[in-house]
């Protein structure tokens, strides 16, 4: 379990995230909100937390992997990144600029620290899973794990991969999905619905846990969970929020693919500066 201090600080990290998120988004006048938010902790778990890493040296060749396979929610990685020290926060305001290395999908090549390039969806986890057995057959212990949506679900060969996977029994492999519910036309459920989403994973021969994907003990707790197992990968269903920590968007699919405006983000910094000073004072409910 986390200690009570290293929850506070990851809390306070993801509220930064978020913040940078949103200035970023503003700045460029496009791009994902609602995944992006939804993903905040996930991502502070991950680079605060959890990965083998090293900013300073990110082609090290101990360091985990991580692919992101929904690269539409790259706000969220290059925000995390930059706030773990990859490149300087201020970069963050030129996503989506003509030259930038933070494009609104991620590009291998152009930024030290990213694992794949993702744009087509259901291609992260094939890519992953490659990576996984290639660090198995060179005899390495490094740990790939790949963030993917629930609605690239509806991809084919998210199937293929995640069969591959099962049948190589790719233990060194751990599938994060951000389960939102949302995709750009509506809610999942009713647009080609998922469920029973985990049993169909453990038909694939994966073992599945199901988290609530803002709860950092349980984020921690799954993946530590995942690299004990030894016969077979692991799926963590992480249960989330789109738009977390703003909360008239959250829920709502229409904000999947739509930036804020200046005066929308100026409420909504308020509102996790508000968000800050709970956790600073320890009042969060």
């Amino acid at each position: 379990m986390l200690s009570d201090s290293q929850i506070k600080d990851l809390e306070l990290k993801a509220v930064a995230i978020r913040e940078s998120i949103i200035e970023m988004l503003v700045a460029a006048g496009s791009g994902h909100t609602a995944g992006p938010l939804g993903m905040a902790d996930i991502f502070t778990a991950m680079y605060f937390h959890i990965l083998n890493h090293d900013p300073k040296n990110p082609d090290w060749s101990e360091r985990d992997r991580l692919i992101l396979s929904n690269g539409h929610i790259v706000p969220v990685r290059y925000a995390t990144m930059a706030h773990a020290g990859y490149f300087p926060v201020a970069e963050l305001l030129t996503l989506r600029k003509f030259g930038s290395r933070l494009q609104g999908h991620p590009e291998r090549h152009a930024l030290p620290g990213l694992e794949n390039t993702s744009g087509p969806l259901g291609s992260g986890l094939s890519q992953a899973s490659g990576m996984a057995l290639g660090l198995r057959v060179d005899g390495k212990k490094n740990h790939v794990y790949c963030c993917m949506s629930d609605g690239e679900l509806d991809e084919g060969n998210s199937w293929e991969a995640i069969m591959f996977a099962g049948n190589q029994k790719l233990s060194n492999l751990t599938a994060i999905i951000d389960r939102n519910n949302i995709q750009i036309d509506g809610t999942t459920e009713s647009v080609m619905p998922l469920e029973p989403l985990a049993d169909k994973w453990r038909a694939f021969n994966w073992h599945v846990i199901e988290i609530d994907g803002h709860n950092f003990n349980e984020i921690v707790d799954a993946v530590n969970q995942a690299k004990a197992i030894t016969e077979k990968p692991t799926v963590i269903i992480a249960h989330t929020i789109p738009g977390k920590g703003i909360s008239e968007i959250e829920f709502d699919f229409k904000w999947h693919g739509t930036p804020p405006n200046a005066e929308q983000a100026q409420v909504w910094l308020k509102e996790l500066r508000t968000l800050q000073d709970k956790i600073e004072g320890g009042h969060l409910d």
